[in-house]
């Protein structure tokens, strides 16, 4: 009978869009329901590697993406939030998550696809609560994993009766190293081990290949599914890159380990699924799970080894390494309250030096369009956003302790100085936000404007610098000269202001670019108001 390739490839293709666009859409409906603290629990409870496994197993589970997981471990790592070692426990631990999806997959529901996907369409469109909104997005993905494997397996059952589709499969079985290199193809150019397992899956259950062909082309998935870490990693810093190379290597030699010893594991599969009478399909659930769970195992303990391989052969030293609290020491909380508000101080001017630091990658992002520029300015939010919450906590526990009238007072302002701090880093955030916004409509502000934003950024950027200097040396003058400048800085902001409407009323600026304007300008504006509370709490103003 002749083959229908149409009918075949729109079935297949038709079906792998619907499954890539579920597993995102489940995905992002259980990031949703989860909350956005799940990276605050990567960042938590990964103190050591084995905390690290079973973090990234329980996180990858929640987002349902083992991609996901390690684009978030690998910007914790380039900011500096999560070591080396730490890491690479959090890629183990993800690695077996990815495999509950198989087992998912293994299940013959593919008859209540589309019920299950009306259910969670009427959830989505009939509550107006958004977290049931969320439970109904993560039903409707749910349903349509399974319609797209129903429709890719449709399309792939006549390939049994193509000869020259057999006989590769055949090849397979018997070169095992051309079924990695297939699967490892596969998985880079659908960007989805849980694609193209699902599509091993498929075929295995048709028919269409031996478990002796199968297993390699599933060592492949997994090694394919290490291009999300690469790609993730490029621009990052030494210990992303680092982080990337740690997965491929992971992978690859598990990937080694289970070629070398692939017979006696076609067997151990074999015996598995006659005790357990399992389908096909999740016959490759289990070798999936079992291929990552050994892995693990044996890999676990030379997580040492990989660190020391990793350094030496990847040279370089990380400057983001030091956003990390340096100075919060929790001995000093109960027996010296007034030591630790001094540590609490010393952080917070760390965080000032970093706001600094964020605002001058704004401001040349801003002049040059480098988008390296924006990358390490959003570092470094992440790094404000970071002490904030730390030296919040570590204050709010000093708080619980007796404390003199002038630690009190003490206490009180840094408190007040660390939140001022953060917005500044949300006013950058804003800046750049509105940069970008500019890069995509493609309009661009007048040489006059950008003149005016110039003068006013400079003038920003040295008034935050004076205001955490009088920070650190409690120096009333530096307070006072950042409140001169402040009334400045206002001034500037209502004489561009109108520098603009009549630039607008001659013609010479475009409406989008007269709203990016005057925002940017209210952001600046708005540091200036943090800096001055900073000032004002130095001179006593805000006690």
């Amino acid at each position: 009978m002749e083959l229908n390739w149409q009918e075949m490839l729109f079935e297949f293709f038709g079906g792998l869009g619907i499954f890539l666009f579920s597993i995102k859409f489940m995905g992002e409906g259980l990031q949703k329901a989860a909350g956005n603290k799940l990276r605050d629990i990567l960042d938590r409870y990964t103190t050591n590697p084995l905390m690290g496994v079973i973090a990234g197993l329980l996180f990858t589970v929640l987002i349902q993406s083992s991609a996901g997981t390690i684009v978030i471990i690998i910007g914790l790592v380039s900011a500096g939030f999560m070591t080396l070692r730490q890491s690479i426990g959090v890629i183990m631990g993800a690695n077996i998550g990815t495999t509950m999806k198989a087992f998912i997959f293994g299940f013959e529901i593919g008859d209540f696809a589309l019920p299950i996907m009306a259910i969670g369409a009427f959830i989505i469109f009939l509550f107006k609560k958004k977290m049931v909104q969320h439970i109904g997005e993560v039903a409707f993905g749910f349903g349509g994993l399974f319609l797209g494997l129903e429709l890719m397996m449709s399309g792939m059952s006549p390939l049994q009766r193509l000869s020259s589709f057999t006989d590769f499969t055949l090849q397979m079985s018997d070169q095992p190293l051309l079924g990695v290199i297939a699967g490892t193809a596969m998985t880079i150019l659908i960007q989805s081990s849980s694609a193209s397992v699902a599509i091993l899956q498929g075929i295995y259950a048709e028919d269409l290949v031996s478990l002796h062909g199968a297993l390699p082309i599933l060592f492949g998935d997994n090694i394919g599914t290490t291009i999300t870490a690469i790609l993730a990693s490029i621009g990052a810093s030494v210990s992303a890159r680092r982080a990337a190379v740690a997965h491929v290597l992971f992978n690859v030699v598990g990937s080694i380990v289970f070629l070398i010893f692939l017979t006696p594991f076609t067997l151990y599969m074999e015996w598995i699924a006659d005790v357990f009478s399992l389908e096909n399909k999740m016959q490759i659930a289990f070798a999936h799970g079992t291929f990552n769970v050994v892995n693990v195992i044996l890999q676990f303990p030379l997580i040492g080894a990989w660190v020391y391989l990793l350094v030496k052969f990847l040279p370089g030293e990380d400057v983001n390494i030091k956003y990390k609290p340096k100075h919060l020491e929790e001995d000093l909380i109960e027996d010296f309250p007034s030591i630790a508000i001094g540590q609490a101080k010393e952080e917070i001017l760390r965080m000032g030096n970093f706001s600094i630091q964020g605002l001058e990658k704004t401001f040349e992002y801003l002049k040059t369009g480098n988008k390296q520029n924006a990358d390490d300015a959003y570092h470094l939010e992440d790094a404000i956003n970071h002490l904030d919450t730390k030296i919040t906590n570590y204050l709010v526990k000093i708080s619980s302790q007796p404390l003199s009238s002038q630690d009190s007072t003490r206490h009180f302002m840094l408190l007040g100085t660390t939140r001022d701090l953060e917005r500044i880093g949300d006013h950058f955030e804003n800046i750049i936000e509105l940069i970008d916004y500019q890069e995509e409509q493609h309009f661009h502000l007048t040489q006059d404007a950008l003149e005016d934003i110039s003068a006013m950024f400079e003038l920003t950027i040295n008034t935050v610098k004076k205001a955490v200097e009088a920070l650190d040396l409690n120096d009333d003058f530096l307070a006072q000269e950042v409140a001169e400048q402040e009334h400045v800085i206002d001034r500037m902001e209502r004489q561009f202001r109108k520098n603009h409407i009549i630039r607008l009323n001659e013609g010479l600026c475009s409406g989008h670019a007269g709203v990016m304007f005057v925002d940017i300008l209210s952001n600046l504006e708005r540091i200036g108001d943090h800096s001055v509370n900073i000032a004002d709490a130095i001179l006593g103003k805000r006690i």
